[in-house]
């Protein structure tokens, strides 16, 4: 599909509609994985702490594309494609786990740490007879390598040769806010995935919509955790592409949801552990709430002392799974671990504020799904993409439709 000759055009209001056919067409989907995730764009693939030593892997993703990512005896951090040269099989089957080299289970073709093919069983065949011609390149053939970067503790990894330095692929006020959360060497508390009914781009918005979260999340306004009269604001980079949604933790005395008459108002609700609330404000600046986005599928969140990173997987057209893994710091001691892990069911799949979002998602893939050529209206906060005070905005969700109409030559 060549979208620059494809039958469907962008509608002519820009950033503030959205054709509902971006979250159906296959063909687009395609296209999507050649030049968003496998072009110049950068890819959250797992935590430095995930390698804790020499000779370790993880397996991750890029778009559909399976990843392994290692550390080598050297220390040193590598990713290429989790896929043999010989007749593509998955080289590494296990999430994690240790290994000198890695060797194909189907017929024994062995890689080293850095994807680079290093033996092939029985290439010379048996008694001469069988095995490969003299000439032959296998080689030529081996899992594509990744170009990594590691910031902050955080793996990233590219396939594009025109992806800009990492940081800069940020910008500034991203990148110090990514700092911030990542101050000190993390150690993984666990994790989690969930399978998504809808199309990868219906949960990037939604983590880009600062604007539904104290409407959608009944446990969030309830029990004022997020409401949109705290102070707080919203960071678009100048691409669009990334984003900071924050709100500070101080409460709110004011009534504008009881009197709006919101469900999600309910003061009479009180909880019978209310220790599952307590938290510390451990980075020192008030603020409770802070969701980032790296584009194309990065997640990096704080929610009280709840920390985790969030990893957007397409699976299909209209399937994505959501992996998350939360993690604390190497300097925690049992007090905050405690803490965190008991915040941590505000969070994930059955988390008290995040459990809706799953099915929102699905709920849009199924009310657009008989009419592609039908448009999302986001004018929430005007029609640009800058920065701003306030969160009843849509300007992240611009941003991130700005950013992928660049990356699609729409």
């Amino acid at each position: 599909m060549n979208i620059h000759t494809a039958p469907r055009q962008w509608p002519a209001e820009g950033l503030t509609r959205v054709p509902y056919w971006v979250y159906s067409d296959r063909d687009l989907y395609e296209e999507e994985m050649a030049r968003v995730f496998r072009g110049n764009t950068w890819h959250f693939l797992c935590l430095e702490a995930e390698l804790p030593k020499p000779n370790t892997f993880r397996t991750s993703h890029v778009g559909d594309m399976p990843v392994v990512v290692t550390r080598d005896a050297d220390g040193n951090i590598h990713a290429f494609e989790n896929r043999c040269a010989h007749r593509g099989s998955l080289l590494c089957l296990r999430e994690r786990g240790e290994a000198r080299e890695i060797v194909c289970c189907y017929h024994n073709w062995t890689y080293n740490l850095e994807g680079t093919l290093t033996g092939i069983a029985f290439r010379r065949g048996i008694a001469g007879k069988g095995g490969m011609q003299p000439d032959a390149k296998p080689e030529s053939h081996a899992p594509r390598k990744l170009k990594v970067e590691v910031f902050a503790g955080l793996v990233f990894g590219t396939l594009g040769k025109e992806t800009p330095p990492f940081e800069s692929y940020l910008g500034a006020e991203v990148a110090q806010r990514i700092r911030r959360v990542m101050r000190s060497p993390v150690r993984v508390l666990g994790g989690y995935s969930q399978m998504l009914p809808s199309n990868w781009k219906l949960y990037m918005e939604n983590v880009k919509d600062s604007y539904h979260a104290s409407l959608l999340h009944m446990f969030f306004t309830t029990f004022r955790l997020n409401r949109l009269s705290q102070k707080g604001g919203l960071v678009v980079s100048e691409t669009g592409a990334n984003h900071i949604s924050y709100s500070m933790s101080a409460d709110v005395a004011g009534k504008e949801y009881e009197q709006a008459g919101m469900r999600s108002a309910h003061d009479e609700y009180r909880l019978e552990a209310p220790e599952l609330l307590q938290s510390v404000d451990e980075f020192g600046d008030g603020i409770g709430l802070q969701i980032l986005t790296v584009f194309p599928g990065f997640v990096l969140q704080q929610v009280r002392n709840s920390l985790a990173v969030r990893r957007i997987v397409p699976i299909g057209l209209e399937k994505t799974e959501l992996v998350w893994t939360l993690f604390g710091f190497e300097t925690d001691d049992a007090a905050m671990t405690e803490l965190r892990l008991r915040q941590s069911n505000l969070v994930g799949p059955a988390g008290f504020i995040s459990m809706e979002d799953g099915a929102a998602t699905g709920f849009v893939q199924r009310g657009v799904r008989g009419a592609p050529d039908e448009q999302s209206v986001v004018e929430m906060g005007g029609s640009g993409t800058s920065s701003e005070e306030s969160r009843v905005s849509e300007a992240a969700v611009r941003g991130f439709w700005k950013s992928y109409r660049q990356q699609m030559g729409f």
